[in-house]
């Protein structure tokens, strides 16, 4: 029994991740009953465990960049840029980003099939009676973050969702739900989350912890417009998490002998061993690399995703880095010399990108797996199969965020003192006086911690959602994304994502008419 509750999911998330509502409506191919199903704790674990397996894919390969792609800290190759224009739209802001636009469907779509099965399982476990520390009331609470985290990142992307909720499916429908409605519904369930998760939990599953991060973020984020946006509660909710969890030196966040560091508060599980690997050096490796050394080259790949100026750059060049900044070499590569053989253009100049070639300018670091090298000697030998772990929540990102709290609170001098902890790590511990923040004003401190953003979460799939939750996306993508600046193209209501245009056809409840404005 328990294999066919799994085989439900998967066979959903292939078959009708087209559409919300076509998944939503679609019967079981078992014809099992779904509430005797989803009120069996045995097969709603393993129902559970199927989501967490099938959340892993938004960060796989192209999946785990796309959302990465159009901001001020990253943007997509050049050669991808030429050889792709549809996708291009991405980073342009032109008429390309439309509701046709493959990948932003791909994305709406990896989501919806895991909101879907969290809702299930809530709706068959959840009592009124539950009691925390139950198995019970820990399957609630992870599937509560689950579908709390995911409806966040979609009300974000796209800004009013369906709230699937089944036990209210009769009045809620498929349709998209006021904005107010939306990030109650996501406060709730992180708040749900919070009560329930474990405290420890197996590697790449919620704990309160992660719980009270994400409710903290819900917090900070939700829209002004809903009247949900609560700094005093976002800073309450991190004060609440983060004396569980303890700053480690920042090289050992990127070390695949190190996984789960005591930083880490929830970390995607991969590895070099198939299926389990993430793929994503394919996507931020340098092609002229593989050109030269082939696919053993651990930092192969084909530039689909590279830093901007701004965030590879020095201060001194119109960039974040500062001198001394152990980050900046953690998270970026800026040297391409392999076994002192160091490559040039020369052999991809059939591209013709002429003075846009960037596949030997600084690319993302991070995730680069020595396991997948030819000299490893562990057999893998190309880099498409890097399995790195890949950060969701960490202790330096919430800092970070209790800072940006503490600031609009009116208590900045408070502030400045977390982002410091933060920095001595970035110095090896030491913060030279120098590179110490020193008093500022509250509006200083909102534009200086942007770029302190990037130097802490460069790649960490954040600055998207850190750009449009400040109100900044426009001014800071049009001024540092290179192709959108060339382009001029990019206006507020790019802000939001055009819902996919298959949804518009499957959703009777969502019709051209609910399109996001300026994509109709």
């Amino acid at each position: 029994m328990k294999k066919i509750v799994i085989n439900i999911f998967i066979a959903g998330t292939v078959m009708f991740s087209a559409s919300c509502k076509k998944f939503l409506d679609q019967d079981s191919l078992t014809k099992l009953d779904e509430s005797k199903v989803y009120s069996d704790v045995g097969l709603v674990q393993t129902s559970l465990k199927g989501v967490y397996a099938n959340w892993l894919n938004n960060r796989v390969d192209e999946q785990g960049t796309v959302l990465m792609m159009g901001t001020d800290e990253m943007q997509q190759g050049a050669y991808q840029m030429k050889s792709d224009p549809g996708k291009g739209g991405l980073d342009r802001y032109d008429g390309n980003l439309n509701s046709l636009q493959g990948q932003v469907a791909t994305q709406w779509n990896l989501r919806w099939p895991l909101v879907n099965e969290a809702a299930k399982i809530i709706n068959g476990i959840d009592k009124p009676t539950l009691t925390a520390g139950s198995q019970e009331a820990g399957i609630v609470g992870e599937a509560s973050f689950i579908r709390g985290f995911i409806d966040f990142e979609l009300a974000m992307y796209w800004g009013e969702i369906p709230i699937r909720d089944i036990s209210r499916e009769s009045t809620l429908g498929f349709k998209r739900q006021p904005l107010k409605d939306v990030w109650a519904f996501i406060i709730s369930d992180l708040t749900k989350a919070a009560a329930f998760c474990p405290a420890t939990n197996d590697a790449g599953r919620a704990t309160s912890g992660a719980a009270l991060a994400m409710l903290g973020k819900a917090y900070m984020s939700a829209p002004v417009s809903t009247g949900l946006r609560d700094f005093d509660k976002a800073r309450d909710c991190f004060e609440k998490m983060m004396g569980k969890y303890t700053l480690v030196p920042y090289k050992d966040l990127w070390d695949y002998s190190k996984p789960n560091t005591a930083e880490a508060i929830l970390e995607f599980q991969y590895s070099p061993v198939s299926p389990n690997n993430n793929k994503v050096q394919f996507q931020i490796g340098s092609r002229a690399v593989q050109n030269t050394f082939g696919d053993g080259c651990y930092y192969s790949g084909y530039d689909k995703i590279v830093p901007t100026i701004h965030a590879y750059e020095t201060v001194a060049n119109g960039g974040v880095w500062e001198d001394g900044d152990l980050r900046r070499d953690e998270s970026i590569r800026y040297d391409f010399t392999y076994y002192g053989v160091t490559p040039t253009l020369d052999i991809i100049s059939w591209e013709g990108l002429g003075a846009d070639f960037d596949e030997l300018k600084p690319h993302v670091k991070k995730y680069e797996d020595f396991r997948t090298d030819t000299h490893s000697g562990l057999g893998f030998n190309n880099m498409y199969n890097s399995g790195k772990d890949m950060p969701v929540l960490r202790l330096g990102d919430i800092k970070l965020c209790y800072a940006e709290c503490l600031n609009e609170l009116n208590r900045t001098g408070d502030a400045i003192v977390v982002v410091n902890q933060v920095r001595a790590r970035a110095w090896g511990g030491t913060l030279p006086t120098d590179k110490m923040w020193t008093a500022m004003s509250q509006d200083q401190f909102r534009t200086n911690i942007m770029d302190e953003r990037i130097r802490e979460l460069f790649a960490e799939s954040w600055r998207r959602i850190d750009l449009i939750r400040t109100g900044k996306f426009v001014d800071l993508v049009k001024a540092n994304n290179k192709w959108a600046k060339q382009s001029g193209t990019i206006q507020a209501f790019n802000t939001l994502y055009p819902i996919p245009d298959s949804e518009l056809k499957l959703n009777s409840e969502i019709t051209p008419d609910d399109q996001n404005p300026g994509y109709k």
